[in-house]
Order: structure tokens, then C-alpha cells, then sequence
């Protein structure tokens, strides 16, 4: 028995010893002696390696043995060393410039440039290498560091050293973040990534933002970007069309491993067209782009950026090559804030022919558990595949030394103290808000800016509310919205009480219930502010919005059933009560206006809209996004934009008799929408399109209609269900209806060709719209205009059939 233990644990001392790993380390140079940044270093004919950091100085764990490694990086000649290691190993490299030579290209005078063909042969394999690769799995580690080189001594009259906790220059790194994950990937677009490891400077409870995702750039797809810097996107340099928009040089060629490889340099043929410069390397027979290092400047329609640069080595495997390792560079300069930094993704341990289980991409993009960020300073010097540089080692020991003094209760409670005072700011602009933060109690008092308001029923009025919100446990919560107000014309006071109760945010479950009495608008929309409704009354004689009184009872219940189906049903019992103006006071009276009535269908007399009723209503409804991706987090879920179609489902039940209800009706709706829809470099498009019919309308009052978003005003906040033309109210409908909506903005497509316009970074938007209802058919709108931010300018056209029926200017602002 005893010589079989000696002689079982020698073999697992054997076993332990053949699996031991240790650390290859070092810094890798030019001939010159610069450190070369994020260079590749890797074991030969494995995916196993890493990257050096921005200082290229480069740490990874190797098992024991012999080993062929591989350095190598754009622009230098790779070495390959075979190093037997037995224990922690210190190896410094020193690369070669890579001697890319003409001597075996002829070229005369009239040739053709020698870098067309190459390039023509690498757009026809194009798509053949787009595909090659059906599904993948990988190990990614992202880290993310942002600093700030320059900015202004103050902002707002702030310190803005202390403000973001900068050197005596005003110059630091404002974040800093690492993660670890595993990444699977299966064509045409299905993602899942799980998240091992998390750490951020300063934030030891945080999560990193980090996403694999974010960093994929696949330059066998024509456009390249879309919807990250810039609307409209960049085209890639070996698309499609790529000719149209770039110029080609072959700079040289040389033979690393038997393959020759062809540097060449990309030429935007137009400075302001959305494109990249810099150099490709393209290998011959098979094609295949093996490196890339391009950027990004203004010129290109990049939005807050200078300068980005693009930096994406490969690796090869079995049949292709894959991403070992991408880098985005970046500057850029907003208002005296002069900032730089960079985002790495090394990519290790390839499976090429993974098999997934079933339903293993079922929407979650990405899984980060509350385990993520407990990895200690062991874990992450043992797994840490990037070497920290002096000033990030520097950053994390000041930044979470200085966390651990903001995180104890003494800091806490003295910074809760000090938030928690009431200012004249935060009195009038933003809201007051008092934290509790030992109970996870929060209250919100409406900011006054809000609270005073005119229309010509209630003359001037006041309307406050405050917002409790208590947290519990398992991330659930609920909030309880108090609400008052009060016209000093009509003399009459509403008051109501909301309760919503969150109890699990996976499932964006909630059950909510309310009552009270309130004043509303007629169309239950809101046909505009109270703030621009105000304006329009007071100074331009013109009461566009109509109410009503409301008093209720409300309760609801709202969850996902499945990903991206979310289901809801309400019922609410209300009183409805008509009202009439009180006051015509306004600032100044202009010649040719008049206030009109509250009825919008009598606007010369004061006549009651509708008898005051009671009603007894049930909506139930059904929400499905197709493709719906979300991202989940110990808190809860994230759900992402999508990229297909939401489907709405509704129907509404006017229930007769039942507590003296006179209400009568059922209606279903369904509505399509989508947002974002790409179509390349001309732009994106988005569309909604509802239909609806009574099936029952025997007794329908006003409030109870189908309405529509009209628009009276010359200045609104922007929404694609809104109409430029149509009145607010007189063509709400108690038949059936069908509704669409339009919008494509070509993303500054034309005005990039313009030289003054182009500075200005305007969108060209057109669009339509189209009702028709029994007393409304055939309407239809056209517009254009420009937009910039959340500025936009159109002039439109409406239509009753063939007739043109108004035209004009609107303006909007906001999101």
C-alpha cells in the first residue's frame, strides 16, 4: 500500500510540475529605442498570447517547457524565439523596421498602378471572407483609460482641479477601467458575452462598461461604424465601392512565413468624404487583410472627436485569420477640455467550430453577476494580460485610496449633509432632492420653474408634486408621486396620489395604482406644454390647449412574459367633467386675435364638449421587439436598441353599466415601428404605422376617442408621431383610422459637399405623414428641412387628398 501512495503522489507531483505556469515578461523596443506600443506577443500556432501596454513593456503566463513565442507589430519585422522555460522569465525584444521593398513590382508609365489589382482581388474575396468564419468562441480583455491633458482653470465658477480631482496642471487620467470575458459569436449577428472580471479605478462597487462588442470592426463589411461616431458611418477600404471613394499606393512587399505581404497605402479621393486613412496589409493568393492601422479626422464627420485611430492586428489560425488584438487612439478638444486616451481588446484562445447550446444566444448580449468586481490584486496581477504603466499603477492606488475615505460612513454622511441643502438652483431649475441614504429612502420636489403656468380655464395656476422612493431588497423598489394644484381663476383646487411598486427589474415588473382628480389635456396627449401654452396665451393671444376635468381610481400591472414581450393590462374609473375659460387676461391684445373657446369645435361659444359622464375603461396590451437585446447586471436589466421592428397590440374595453358607467365601446389598435433604419452612407430611416378600429361605439364621449398628435404651434418638441399641420383636436375619431409616419435623414449626405455647410455638420431630414378616418381621409404632409443636435428647422406641405391645405415653417428642440 505504501509504495502505491509514493508512487501515486510522484505522479501527480509529475502532473502538477508538467502543468505549472510561469511568467514571460519584458519590454520590446525599435532599433532606436522607443518603446513600440501594443505589440503582439503570442505562442506559435496558438492563439494563446497577448499585448504589450501603451509603454511596451508586455507580461503573460506560459506553462512549462519549450515554447516557440512570436513578437511581432505593424510596421516591424516579427521574431519568432524558442525559449525553454523552467521559471519567471525576463526577455526584452528589439523589432526591426519591416523592409517593405519595390524591387520585385515593375512599374512603367503607362502601367496600372499596382495596388488596384490587389485591392480588386481583395473586394471580389470580400464576402467569401465576411462568411469564412459562421461562429466563434474567445477570451477578450478590454481596458479603457481617458485623460485629460488640458482645460480650463474654471467652469460654472467651479474649481475644476478639485472638480475632477486633477494635478496642479490641471492634467489626469479620468478613468480607468479593465474586464476579462468570454465572447461568443455566431453569424449573421448573435452575440452572448459573459463577463469574468471587473475592476475601475476609484469605483470599487462599480461595474466597467466594457463590452466586447463595442470594440468589433470587421473591415470585410462596407460600412464600418454606423451609428457610433457619426449617423451615417465610414466605408471601408476594401468595399464594394471602395474605388469611388479611395486612392491606392503600394508602398512595398515582403514574405513573413512563406507569404508575401503588400503594404498599401489608402488615399481619401475627396477630403470630406467619410473615409479612413492610413495603410492595409493584404496578402497575396489568398487576400486576406492581416493588419491595419487607419484614423479618423474631423474631415470625416466625426462628432466630438479630433483624431481617432483604428490599430487591428491578426492571427493566424486554421483556415483564416482572426483579430489578436484591436486599439482605438483618440483626442479631441471641447471647450478648453483637451482630452486623450485609448481602448484595447486582446483577444486569446480561439475556437473556431464551437457548438452552442440550445438557445444559447437568447437576447442577453451580456451577463456581468456581482461577483465581477470582487477579484482581489492577486487575481489581477496573475490574469492581467496587459502590464499596468507607471501612471495607471499610480491612478489605482491614489483613486481607491481616496474611494475608501468617499466610501465611509463618516464621508458619506457629511457629503449626503451637504447635498441635501436646499439652493436657490436646485429650488427653481433642477428640483430639490433629499437623500437618506442608511434607509434608501430619496424625496424629489418639482423645481418652481415648472409649477406656474396660464391658460384661460384656470388663469394662472400652480401645479407641485414631490417623489418618495424606497429602495428594498433584490434591487426592487417603489416610488409614490403626491401631486396638487390649483387654478386662482376657475378657483379649483386637484389633487392626486400615484403608487408604483418596481418588485423585479429582470422582468420590468410592476403593478401601479393611483387616484385623485387632476385637469387634463382633452386628447390625453398633451397637445403642448404648459410652459408654451402659457407663452402663446399671455403674449400672442392664442389658447391652443383645451381641458378637462378628471377625477379617478387606476390600477395596473405590467412584466415581461418573454424576451420582448412585455404585457400590460389597466383598469381606471373616472368622472369626467367639461369646463369653460374663466379669463381672457393676456400681457398685451393684438389686433385680429382672440382667445377662443374651450370647446374646440365651437370656438366662438362657450358650449359643453360633452355631458359629464362616468367611466368604467380596461386596456389590455401586448409590446414585442423583435430581436430585443438586453444587457444584464446585478441591478437589473438594459435593454438595447433594437434593430428590427416593435409590434403593439391593443385593445380597449368601454365597460356599460357597471358602476354607473355610460361609456360604450371596444377598440383595438395595432401599430409597427422602427427606428434607425440603416441604409449606408445615404443616411437612416424610421417609420411608424398604426390602424385601429371601433369594433363597438355606441357610446363614445370625447375624452374616449382615438386621438392624434396635431400640431398648431410653430415651436414643438420633436416626435415622429406628431403631424406639422393637423389641428390638435377636431379630427379625433370614434371609427376606424390608419395612421403612418416616415423620416429619413441622410446624415449630412449632401451638405458634407457644401463648404460652408459642411462646418456646420447639418442633417438633411424629409418626411411624411398620412391619416385617414371617416371625417379625415386622405390627409397627407411632406417636409425638409436641416437638423443639428436637438435643433431642427422644416418647411412642409399638408394635403386634404389633392388640395393643398396649409404650408409653413416649424421649428423644435429638444430629444
Amino acid at each position: 500500500m505504501k509504495p502505491f501512495l509514493i508512487t501515486l503522489l510522484l505522479i501527480i507531483s509529475i502532473l502538477s510540475s508538467s502543468a505549472q505556469q510561469f511568467k514571460l515578461s519584458g519590454n520590446i523596443r525599435d532599433t532606436e529605442g522607443v518603446p513600440i506600443s501594443f505589440a503582439s506577443v503570442y505562442i506559435k500556432n496558438t492563439t494563446k498570447g497577448t499585448s504589450a501596454n501603451i509603454d511596451g513593456d508586455y507580461r503573460f503566463s506560459v506553462e512549462s517547457g519549450t515554447h516557440t513565442i512570436v513578437f511581432k507589430a505593424i510596421g516591424y519585422k516579427p521574431i519568432e524565439k524558442e525559449l525553454t522555460i523552467t521559471a519567471d522569465l525576463l526577455d526584452n525584444i528589439i523589432l526591426s523596421p519591416e523592409a517593405y521593398t519595390l524591387s520585385a513590382v515593375t512599374i512603367n508609365a503607362s502601367a496600372e498602378n499596382p495596388a488596384y489589382e490587389i485591392i480588386r482581388q481583395a473586394i471580389k474575396a470580400r464576402k467569401k471572407h465576411l462568411t469564412e468564419v459562421q461562429a466563434y468562441t474567445t477570451n477578450v480583455y478590454i481596458k479603457g483609460v481617458q485623460k485629460l491633458v488640458g482645460a480650463p482653470k474654471k467652469i460654472f465658477g467651479r474649481d475644476v482641479q478639485r472638480l475632477l480631482d486633477l494635478d496642479t496642471n490641471r492634467k489626469g487620467i479620468l478613468y480607468l477601467s479593465e474586464s476579462t470575458s468570454t465572447f461568443a459569436y455566431q453569424r449573421p449577428d448573435k452575440i452572448h458575452e459573459e463577463m469574468v472580471s471587473s475592476k475601475t479605478a476609484g469605483e470599487n462597487k462599480a461595474f466597467s462598461f466594457n463590452k466586447a462588442s463595442d470594440l468589433i470592426i470587421n473591415f470585410y463589411d462596407n460600412i464600418l461604424l454606423e451609428n457610433k461616431l457619426s449617423s451615417r458611418g465610414f466605408v471601408s477600404p476594401i468595399s464594394d465601392n471602395a474605388f469611388r471613394y479611395y486612392d491606392y499606393k503600394l508602398l512595398g512587399v515582403t514574405t513573413e512565413n512563406g507569404v508575401q505581404i503588400n503594404k498599401i497605402q489608402i488615399i481619401p479621393r475627396r477630403e470630406n468624404d467619410p473615409v479612413f486613412r492610413g495603410t492595409i496589409y493584404i496578402i497575396d493568393d489568398s487576400w486576406h487583410l492581416v493588419n491595419a492601422d487607419v484614423y479618423l479626422t474631423k474631415n470625416t464627420g466625426i462628432n466630438l472627436l479630433d483624431t481617432l485611430n483604428i490599430s487591428q492586428q491578426f492571427l493566424k489560425t486554421d483556415f483564416t485569420y482572426m483579430p489578436t488584438n484591436i486599439n482605438f487612439k483618440f483626442n479631441g478638444n471641447i471647450l478648453g477640455f483637451k482630452f486623450e486616451g485609448y481602448y484595447i481588446g486582446v483577444y486569446s484562445n480561439y475556437n473556431l467550430q464551437p457548438s452552442f447550446p440550445k438557445n444559447y444566444f437568447k437576447g442577453e448580449i451580456l451577463k456581468i453577476t456581482a461577483a465581477v468586481n470582487t477579484k482581489d490584486s492577486l487575481f489581477w496581477i496573475n490574469n492581467r494580460p496587459i502590464p499596468l504603466t507607471n501612471e495607471e499603477k499610480f491612478n489605482y492606488i491614489r483613486k481607491d485610496s481616496i474611494a475608501a475615505i468617499k466610501n465611509s460612513d463618516r464621508y458619506l454622511d457629511s457629503m449626503e449633509k451637504v447635498n441635501n441643502r436646499l439652493g436657490a438652483f436646485e429650488l427653481i431649475v433642477t428640483g430639490y432632492t433629499i437623500n437618506k441614504r442608511n434607509t434608501g429612502k430619496r424625496y424629489v420636489f418639482d423645481p418652481i420653474y415648472q409649477s406656474f403656468f396660464y391658460n384661460t380655464v384656470e388663469g394662472f395656476a400652480i401645479k407641485s408634486g414631490i417623489v418618495y422612493t424606497k429602495k428594498l431588497e433584490d434591487n426592487s423598489y417603489y416610488n409614490v408621486r403626491a401631486e396638487g394644484r390649483y387654478g386662482f381663476s376657475n378657483k379649483t383646487l386637484t389633487a392626486n396620489l400615484a403608487a408604483t411598486y418596481h418588485y423585479n427589474p429582470i422582468k420590468k415588473a410592476n403593478i401601479n395604482i393611483s387616484g385623485g382628480s387632476g385637469i387634463y389635456d382633452l386628447n390625453n396627449y398633451g397637445s403642448m406644454s404648459l410652459l408654451g401654452n402659457s407663452i402663446n396665451s399671455l403674449f400672442f393671444e392664442t389658447n391652443y390647449s383645451k381641458f378637462y376635468k378628471k377625477e379617478f381610481t387606476n390600477i395596473g400591472t405590467t412584466r415581461m412574459l418573454m424576451n420582448g414581450l412585455q404585457a400590460s393590462i389597466n383598469a381606471n374609473y373616472s368622472r369626467n367633467i367639461h369646463l369653460s375659460n374663466t379669463t381672457d387676461f393676456k400681457v398685451e391684445d393684438l389686433k385680429g386675435e382672440h382667445f377662443t373657446s374651450n370647446n374646440p369645435f365651437s370656438p366662438d361659444t362657450e358650449t359643453p364638449l360633452f355631458p359629464n359622464y362616468k367611466a368604467l375603461t380596461i386596456t389590455a396590451s401586448l409590446n414585442y421587439t423583435v430581436g430585443q437585446q438586453y444587457i444584464t447586471r446585478p441591478e437589473g436589466r438594459s435593454y438595447q436598441p433594437t434593430k428590427y421592428p416593435v409590434i403593439d397590440l391593443t385593445y380597449k374595453k368601454g365597460i356599460n353599466g357597471a358602476l354607473n358607467s355610460s361609456v360604450n365601446y371596444d377598440l383595438v389598435s395595432i401599430e409597427v415601428s422602427q427606428k434607425n433604419i440603416s441604409s449606408g452612407l445615404w443616411g437612416y430611416s424610421s417609420f411608424i404605422i398604426g390602424a385601429g378600429k371601433f369594433l363597438n361605439n355606441k357610446s363614445v364621449y370625447y375624452p374616449e376617442a382615438k386621438h392624434f398628435q396635431g400640431n398648431n404651434s410653430l415651436f414643438s418638441v420633436p416626435d415622429l408621431r406628431k403631424f406639422m399641420f393637423l389641428d390638435f383636436y377636431l379630427f379625433s375619431t370614434d371609427r376606424e383610422y390608419l395612421e403612418a409616419h416616415a423620416e429619413h435623414n441622410f446624415s449630412g449626405f449632401f451638405t458634407n459637399k457644401v463648404p460652408f455647410l459642411r462646418k456646420l455638420k447639418l442633417e438633411e431630414i424629409i418626411g411624411a405623414s398620412y391619416l385617414t378616418q371617416p371625417t379625415k381621409k386622405n390627409y397627407s404632409e411632406f417636409y425638409f428641412g436641416l437638423s443639428r443636435l436637438i435643433f431642427r428647422a422644416t418647411y412642409g406641405f399638408s394635403y386634404n387628398g389633392k388640395n393643398r391645405v396649409n404650408h409653413g415653417f416649424r421649428f423644435s428642440y429638444g430629444f
